[in-house]
């Protein structure tokens, strides 16, 4: 029997598929829930074509569950870029449309007429370092939510003074030079040593999940580290984002996904280029931060930088 494809539209709670043959005919289709019944009903459904390759769209993304459940049973599994899978839906039905069904068929469509799509692997130490750098990330989040509140409180208890990086330590110190005697201010004395509590807490977490991250860098043999302005966090987001970097044809590839491929904005006799917001934009942010950082000590980028400011860019144009 010839191998078919299954086109999965993954989400959170359903997964709708759609079996082609090589030819692209329609052979079967279906929606099922993600749960253990729905995903074993849906193993049950496949079973008529044995031979099988699922394409499941974002398996980097909202369809890594469903991808890495599939690779675990020993299935083989491509990823289908969403971008691919639109651009066919467009074409395919002369309209831009979205229902389950019409996605399962583009993501399968893609999967037939598309060579090169990446294989997704099995890969449990990729995956936990996916995971403790999501972590950091929502870390780091409530770390500035925690300190605005607090700035906010010290404000009003401390009128005309601010610490613009405050730690706990500087945030314990300030409080202890007020005793507020009213209702209004013990509130937020108290409020404020709370909110230096859960600082404390969360700064903790991140120092644990900084030497967790650097760690499983290093175990993985990379050396991001080597690379100037990039930390463990940063190097961890690069690892786990990128996963394996063969699924990207070239560097131009790569620079394009990571929103570091300048766009033509020329017209007429003008020839200019213009910063791309598109990519991975967490991507980016590691990038940009590792590019700043080079600029503010002496190293390889800010020559670089000071280098095509001499050759006449704009300090944005030498920046990107």
């Amino acid at each position: 029997m010839a191998c078919v494809i299954i086109g999965v539209d993954p989400h959170r709670l359903s997964a709708t598929i759609e079996v082609v043959d090589q030819h692209g005919d329609l052979l079967g289709s279906g929606r099922f829930t993600t749960d253990k019944a729905g995903y074993a009903l849906m193993r049950s459904y496949v079973k008529a074509w044995p031979q099988r390759v699922w394409a499941v769209e974002g398996a980097n993304g909202a369809g890594r569950p469903l991808a890495q459940r599939l690779v675990e049973a020993g299935e083989q599994v491509l990823d289908v870029p969403a971008k691919l899978a639109a651009r066919v839906r467009l074409f395919d039905t002369g309209h831009n449309r979205k229902t389950d069904a019409l996605d399962a068929h583009s993501i399968a469509m893609v999967a037939v007429r598309t060579s090169g799509l990446r294989v997704v692997a099995a890969d449990g130490e990729l995956e936990a370092l996916r995971m403790l750098t999501d972590r950091r990330d929502e870390l780091a989040r409530l770390r500035v939510q925690i300190v605005n509140r607090l700035q906010r409180l010290l404000a009003e208890l401390i009128p005309g003074q601010r610490k613009k990086d405050l730690s706990a330590a500087q945030a314990k110190a300030m409080l202890s030079t007020v005793r507020p005697r009213d209702i209004a201010g013990k509130t937020r004395r108290r409020m404020a040593a709370e909110e230096i509590a859960d600082l404390v807490a969360v700064d903790t977490k991140l120092k644990k999940i900084k030497a967790e991250l650097k760690a499983a860098v290093l175990a993985r043999g990379s050396r991001l580290l080597d690379v100037y302005g990039v930390g463990p966090a940063g190097a961890a987001r690069i690892l786990a984002d990128v996963g394996d970097v063969a699924r990207f044809a070239d560097r131009n590839r790569f620079a394009s996904w990571t929103g570091t491929a300048p766009l033509d904005a020329s017209s007429g006799e003008q020839i200019r280029h213009r910063l791309s917001r598109a990519g991975n934009r967490r991507m980016n942010h590691v990038l940009h931060v590792a590019a700043i950082v080079q600029l503010r000590h002496d190293t390889e980028g800010r020559a670089y930088y000071r280098r095509k400011l001499a050759a006449g860019k704009t300090p944005m144009e030498a920046l990107r």
